[in-house]
């Protein structure tokens, strides 16, 4: 680690007041003034000329002394200009009025380019000043040098340090996080530093997290190192997943089976109380709180389950020697999940949503919410889209290339107008920053979705939905507002492509399902396969009917039959709709437009009441913007015209 260290010793006194002196020459003072300056640094200095040691006394004591002296200003040129260091202690205690503008004159480029970076990340220029101001000067009068020396390390040790501090209050700690946080991706995109700015920089290790739960060091030390060994081959997200479902088994053992030292001395019954205990385990971790009083999902408890019956069958497998002497976890005991159909919205609650995230004044969350809705992308994938993801194929439309995902495949999603739009909006107003390495690969990606240097997370997403759903005044069965996710819009999605005809393989494809099962929920629901087939079996029911129940013809009441919103077509014996996803009949009014139909007086009577009803389906079909089928019932009405003038000629 590479870190500027203090000078050991600093120029005379005489020669610091000489020089203090000079330099407030060229502020244009009052003679009065520079004597009441040099009256205060004659005194500070002569009862400390070595500020080197001065700087070693109690931070509290020398604020009260530079309170009591106004001696600051000559500290604050005596770090600028000499050498002498600011420590963390004096920084948690003393305001630090004026150490930026001095620490500047020290460093003009590094800061002219550290301004330029922040406001072309498209911070506000007060936000940028108080970065540099508030932050990258009181780092750099800390450790010395200019901004060109500074290392992630140099960075590091210094927020580890305030933390530590003594004296900074908790506001202020958290201010100074914030500004560090800034100035790392103000410093990576300028590339001073090479590490990217991260969203969580105090995410725990792996060590740190089985070190903060209780158990016995053996078993701490078993878990620590399986973990270990799955995350050369799984994804940061994966990993974190398997210490979630180990360390409520850590936490049972502790409790329940303080005996247990070692994973070889479990037996079944260990295993058949713990599935007990599982299923009814309180919430824990940071999300306790919110919690309080629930117990974990089925989902949650079958996740712990499978994990550890995968490190029991693994390490087993792998010939480790601290292993159970027999197989303790069966496929019997995994908790079994309810098969739900997908959670797609209603078409009105639908409507209402997508026009309040209209009117969303976050851009990133209306662009967000507006390609999860059109394209079924999972929200993972939406954040790791990355620049040049559309494609323009021609006559066959443009396409959006989807990352590699969950399943660790790419996919092609065809694009409408509304996503297209949407993602140009972003596109055109995403400002340059530096390229990011990809967090599964290591691979340095432009990633569609930043912001101020960092990438930008699903949390914003969740937010908006949230805000959307209360704009919309959407509630759920209980009265209470309606919970919208983004997995939804997703379901949503899916549901309305089924809904239209898409076959199950297509849609497989487009929601890059690994297997058909995962995809052949969406044929439950109220799809026109489904409907056409249901409407075959009663027609063949109704034909087998030989009593009509008195006062319930089998026949739709004809008025309720015109109003609906089906596709309708009035035949000389009766009455046909079709659901309108399936599409018109080919064989709809086929005689009455065929050259070798043939009528007759007999007939007037029943071809006049059709062509009256047919002129109000065209009514219909007109009112509902259905173009084709007024088209349709134009041809028809014609046809029977025709044969009813050649009948009263």
């Amino acid at each position: 680690m590479t870190i500027i260290m203090p000078t050991t010793s600093l120029p005379p006194a005489l020669t610091l007041r000489d020089g203090y002196l000079d330099n407030l020459s060229v502020l244009g003072l009052t003679p009065r003034a520079m004597r009441d300056r040099a009256r205060i640094v004659d005194a500070f200095l002569g009862n400390h000329p070595d500020l080197v040691e001065w700087m070693k006394l109690p931070a509290l004591s020398r604020c009260e002394e530079l309170a009591r002296t106004g001696a600051w200003p000559v500290i604050v040129y005596a770090v600028a200009h000499t050498g002498l260091l600011l420590d963390l202690e004096l920084i948690g205690a003393k305001n630090l009025t004026g150490i930026g503008a001095a620490i500047e004159t020290r460093d003009p480029d590094g800061f002219a380019q550290m301004r330029a970076a922040g406001i072309q990340l498209g911070w506000t220029s007060k936000w940028v000043k108080t970065l540099l101001g508030e932050g990258l000067a009181v780092l750099l009068a800390w450790t010395g040098g200019t901004t060109a020396q500074l290392t992630t390390d140099i960075i590091d040790t210094f927020e580890t340090g305030l933390i530590a501090t003594t004296t900074l209050k908790p506001s202020m700690l958290r201010a100074y996080r914030a500004r560090l946080a800034g100035l790392r991706a103000i410093l990576f995109d300028t590339k001073v530093i090479d590490t990217p700015p991260r969203r969580r920089p105090t995410a725990s290790s792996y060590e740190e997290r089985f070190a903060a739960v209780e158990m016995a060091p053996s078993l701490r030390k078993m878990f620590l190192r399986y973990v270990t060994v799955r995350s050369a081959v799984s994804r940061p997200s994966t990993v974190d997943c398997l210490i979630n479902d180990l360390l409520p088994f850590a936490e049972y053992l502790t409790a329940h089976a303080p005996e247990i030292r070692h994973l070889r001395h479990l037996r079944r019954h260990h295993i058949e109380a713990y599935l007990i205990w599982n299923r009814h385990r309180p919430w824990r971790g940071r999300h306790a709180g919110a919690g309080a009083g629930r117990t974990v999902s089925t989902a949650v408890a079958q996740a712990a389950v499978l994990t550890l019956r995968n490190m029991l069958d693994d390490i087993t497998d792998w010939g480790w020697e601290d292993v159970p002497t027999r197989r303790l976890v069966f496929r019997a005991d995994i908790p079994k999940l309810d098969q739900p159909l997908p959670r797609a919205l209603a078409p009105d609650i639908d409507a209402a949503l997508m026009a309040a995230v209209d009117a969303l004044d976050d851009p990133f969350a209306r662009v967000a919410v507006t390609v999860l809705r059109h394209t079924g992308l999972r929200i993972g994938e939406l954040l790791d889209l990355e620049l040049g993801s559309v494609y323009d194929y021609g006559p066959a439309g443009s396409w959006l290339k989807v990352p590699l995902g969950k399943l660790a495949t790419e996919r092609m999603v065809p694009l409408d107008a509304t996503a297209l739009a949407a993602l140009d909006q972003w596109t055109g107003q995403r400002g340059p920053s530096r390229a990011l390495p990809h967090p599964r690969t290591g691979t340095v990606t432009d990633f569609l979705f930043t912001n101020h240097g960092r990438r930008l997370g699903p949390t914003r997403i969740r937010n908006a939905l949230i805000s959307a759903s209360t704009a919309a005044g959407l509630r759920g069965a209980d009265g209470s507002g309606l919970m919208v996710t983004p997995h939804q819009l997703r379901h949503t999605w899916a549901t309305e492509l089924a809904n239209a005809g898409m076959s199950l393989q297509a849609l497989m494809a487009l929601l890059g399902h690994a297997t058909a099962q995962m995809t052949v929920r969406y044929a439950t629901l109220a799809s026109p396969t489904l409907r056409v087939a249901y409407d075959d079996a009663v027609g063949k029911m109704r034909r087998q009917l030989t009593l009509t129940p008195v006062g319930r013809p089998i026949v739709p009441d004809k008025v309720a039959w015109l109003n609906s919103e089906m596709i309708k077509t009035r035949v000389a014996h009766g009455y046909c709709s079709r659901h309108e996803s399936a599409g018109a009949c080919s064989y709809a009014n086929i005689c009455e437009n065929c050259a070798n139909f043939t009528t007759g007086p007999e007939f007037t009577d029943v071809l006049t009441e059709q062509l009256d009803d047919i002129h109000a389906l065209k009514a219909d079909a007109e009112q509902r913007g259905w173009d084709g089928e007024a088209a349709r019932h134009t041809t028809t009405a014609a046809a029977l015209t025709s044969h009813l003038r050649q009948l009263r000629r």
